[in-house]
C-alpha cells in the first residue's frame, strides 16, 4: 500500500531497487519516491550455505526485477551489522555468519550494471525518514528504530554522520547505567540491553511474577504489553513508564551532544504510540534545559516495515545522481 505524502512530481520520480537483508529474510522491492510499486519474492537467508551462495542468488533476483522494470536507475541494500558505506564493504553482520570483508557494493553493481549503494539497515531507515518522511526538510535529527535491538542514524548540519569507520550513530550501545548489564561488546548498561524486544519481555515476565501473575515469556512481548496497558493493567502501564524513562535518558544524552531538531522513533516497540511517547516526553522534559525541550520534536516515524527498503533505494539514487549521501 503506498504511503500518503505530498511529494511534487511523483510521476517523474525515478525508479530504484531496494534490498533489505535480515537474519531471516532478504526482501526486494522497486521503489518510486515513497511508493513501493513492486515486491519480489523474499529469500530465506538460512536456505543458503555461504555468503557466496547468497550474493549469487541476490544477483539473479535483481536481474529478474530489471527485466520487469528496465527503467530502474540504481540498486541499494541495507544490511544488519557493520557496513562501511564509503568503501561498500560489509565488515560483519548480526546473526548471519561468514560475512566478513564482503565487497557487497561492487557485487551488486557487477550483477546489475547499475550504480549501487550499501549501508547499515538502521541508517537506511534514517535516510528514508530524513529525505522522504517525518524528518523531511530538517538539517539536524536523530532517527531510532526500536526492535530486537536499537538501530539509529544521525543527520547533523544537513549531512549524514557516519564517522571514521562508518559506525557512527550506534545509539543502542549508549550506556544508561555505567554499572549496568554487560552487553555483547563488553560495554555496560547499553540501552538496547534494556528495551529490546527480548529484554522487555523478560522484564515483563518478572514484573508479572512479582505481582503474583505467572505468564509465559511469549505472552510478555511489546504487543502483549500494549494490549494489556490499554486495558488498564497496572503492571503493563508501569512497564511502559519505565521503558519511556530509559529511552528518555538516551535521548537526553543525544540532545546535549547533538542538539537535533527532532528525534524520530520507529520500529515495533514504537507502535505502542502514546504508551511509549507519553512517558518519554515527560521524562525528557524533566531532564532538559526548558528552552531546549520547548523546541525539540519527538515524532513517530512515517514509514513502518518498508523504511529500510525505501531508504536503501533512495540512497542508491543519491549515489547515481551524485548527491550528498
Amino acid at each position: 500500500m503506498p504511503y500518503v505524502l505530498e511529494y511534487a512530481c511523483m510521476a517523474a520520480e525515478e525508479l530504484s531497487i531496494g534490498v533489505d537483508m535480515g537474519g531471516t529474510t532478504i526482501k526486494f522491492a522497486v521503489v518510486q519516491g515513497t511508493d513501493v510499486i513492486f515486491r519480489g519474492n523474499p529469500m530465506q537467508t538460512g536456505d543458503y550455505e555461504s555468503p557466496d551462495c547468497i550474493v549469487e542468488e541476490i544477483g539473479n533476483r535483481l536481474r529478474g526485477i530489471m527485466e520487469l522494470y528496465p527503467a530502474v536507475k540504481a540498486v541499494g541494500m541495507g544490511l544488519p551489522g557493520f557496513v562501511d558505506h564509503k568503501a561498500g564493504v560489509v565488515d560483519s553482520l548480526t546473526n548471519v555468519p561468514g560475512w566478513y570483508d564482503i565487497h557487497i557494493r561492487d557485487i551488486l553493481s557487477d550483477a546489475t550494471g547499475l550504480p549501487a549503494a550499501v549501508d547499515n539497515d538502521a541508517n537506511c531507515m534514517a535516510y528514508a525518514e530524513w529525505k522522504l518522511g517525518a524528518g523531511r526538510g530538517m538539517n539536524d535529527l536523530v532517527c531510532l528504530t526500536l526492535g530486537t535491538g536499537i538501530g539509529s542514524g544521525v543527520i547533523a548540519g544537513g549531512h549524514f554522520v557516519r564517522g571514521h569507520l562508518s559506525a557512527a550513530g550506534e545509539l543502542g550501545q549508549m550506556t544508561i547505567d555505567y554499572k549496568g548489564r554487560i552487553g555483547y561488546y563488553g560495554n555496560q548498561g547499553a540501552i538496547e540491553d534494556y528495551i529490546g524486544h527480548r529484554e522487555i519481555a523478560a522484564e515483563a515476565q518478572a514484573a508479572y511474577a512479582a505481582a503474583g501473575q505467572a505468564r509465559p515469556l511469549e505472552q510478555c512481548g511489546p504487543m502483549d504489553l500494549e494490549n494489556a496497558a490499554k486495558a488498564g493493567c497496572p503492571v503493563a502501564l508501569a512497564l511502559w513508564d519505565d521503558i519511556g524513562r530509559k529511552l528518555a535518558a538516551c535521548l537526553m544524552n543525544c540532545h546535549y551532544i547533538l542538539n537535533p531538531e527532532a528525534f524520530i522513533i520507529g520500529g515495533g516497540v514504537a507502535k505502542a504510540g502514546d504508551l511509549l511517547f507519553g512517558p518519554t516526553r515527560r521524562y525528557l522534559k524533566a531532564q532538559l534545559y526548558p528552552p531546549h525541550y520547548e523546541k525539540i520534536k519527538i515524532l513517530p516515524a512515517m514509514f513502518s516495515n518498508d523504511a529500510g527498503i525505501i531508504g536503501a533505494a533512495r540512497l542508491a539514487l543519491s549515489v547515481a545522481n551524485n548527491e550528498d549521501s
